[in-house]
């Protein structure tokens, strides 16, 4: 039997009878006249790298420190940010940008709000709110193909080469880490099929001789889903950072493989505010993005004791915690086909109908190359 849509299409109903906000953008793109695109001293050729291209060697982009520089509008923005965590370290560059006044240097004034993405989804199509740092999650892409006028506009991290975050299994008697089978195994998660894990899960269950409709899923919390599966409970699990190092050296357990090197599945998501009323505001808010990375996180981040503890400050953790994985690669540039891929697990997993949604209707990478000052 298939699962069911994704809740967000009742949402989506919702939206459409109430006739607000929530026009569908058949173009694909910013609904505006062309803008001129500005040289950004200190972003050169680093700044942009070709969309095709992922995989461990390729290097993220990058400007010099304190690049590019802001802009400041003439009036200020107040801007509210949604996010379902703060203590989650891909969303640091938004409070270190809060912190150090580079939201501010924009003429912008960024408030940050916990909520989950399925209520934070219709307002920002309403316009309630104004970007969302989520992921093109399976009930983004339903939203979108029902007349969301929402793009997500800027890639957040993809994992460092050293990082084992990712789907674990528990090895069977004889079973060796190289000639590992899925099939039948009961699978622990904290996100669910909808969720953008989907892609990479899809292509490492297809290696081992399983699929994703046919798999047992449990959906359990963060703390649970070691317990599940170091207890026994469950055959395989998702570990997330740094859990997975509480199993690293365990004999018993082996790394299958996670998030695809070089290529981020998440980051900024623009309701129509950003993408077409205020476009100005919305390459500032990047712009300011982007510039706390190459300022702040351009490298390996951890390296900095005192950069650690601020860290551990804002995202209310133990500097322990946070040194004991490698540094995630900060990275704002989104990749070619990436919502192709994702959207190819989502209808693996049963959680979208219907054609696949163009990416041109998914992706807007319009903002971020005229933050850097790059011709798309």
């Amino acid at each position: 039997m298939r699962p069911p849509l994704v809740p967000v299409l009742t949402l989506v109903l919702s939206c459409a009878l109430a006739l607000t906000g929530c026009s569908a953008q058949q173009d694909g793109g910013l609904k505006t006249a062309d803008r001129d695109i500005e040289p950004a001293p200190g972003c050169g050729e680093r700044s942009w790298t070709d969309p095709a291209r992922t995989g461990e060697n390729r290097s993220p982009a990058r400007c010099e420190a304190g690049a590019p520089a802001p802009r400041k509008l003439k009036k200020t923005r107040a801007l509210t940010i949604a996010t379902s965590t703060l203590t989650a370290e891909y969303v640091a560059p938004l409070q270190i940008a809060i912190r150090e006044g580079e939201f501010a240097r924009e003429g912008l004034d960024v408030e940050l709000k916990v909520l989950p993405t399925p209520e934070a989804l219709p307002l920002l199509a309403k316009g309630e709110i104004d970007a969302l740092w989520a992921a093109p999650e399976a009930a983004v892409v339903n939203g979108i193909n029902s007349g969301f006028d929402i793009r997500w506009v800027a890639g957040n991290f993809s994992p460092a080469p050293k990082s084992k975050s990712g789907l674990w299994v528990r090895l069977r008697k004889d079973e060796k880490p190289t000639s590992v089978s899925l099939a039948d195994r009961k699978i622990a998660t904290l996100i669910g099929k909808g969720s953008v894990i989907s892609y990479p899960m899809d292509t490492l269950l297809s290696e081992h001789g399983a699929d994703m409709e046919s798999m047992s899923f449990r959906q359990l919390g963060s703390s649970d889903v070691l317990t599940a599966l170091t207890s026994g409970a469950v055959d395989a699990a998702w570990l997330l950072d740094p859990v997975w190092r509480r199993v690293e050296d365990d004999r018993k357990y082996t790394f299958l493989g996670g998030q695809p090197p070089g290529e981020p599945l998440g980051g900024a998501l623009f309701g129509p505010g950003l993408l077409s009323a205020d476009v100005d505001a919305g390459v500032a808010l990047l712009r300011a993005y982007i510039r706390t990375i190459n300022t702040y996180f351009a490298g390996d981040y951890k390296k900095d004791p005192a950069f650690v503890a601020e860290l551990a400050k804002i995202l209310k953790q133990d500097p322990k915690v946070i040194t004991a994985v490698p540094a995630l690669r900060m990275d704002w540039e989104i990749r070619k086909g990436t919502t192709d891929r994702l959207q190819k697990a989502y209808r693996d997993a049963g959680v979208t109908e219907g054609e696949p949604v163009p990416e041109a209707r998914l992706v807007d990478r319009r903002l971020y190359a005229e933050a850097v000052g790059h011709e798309p």
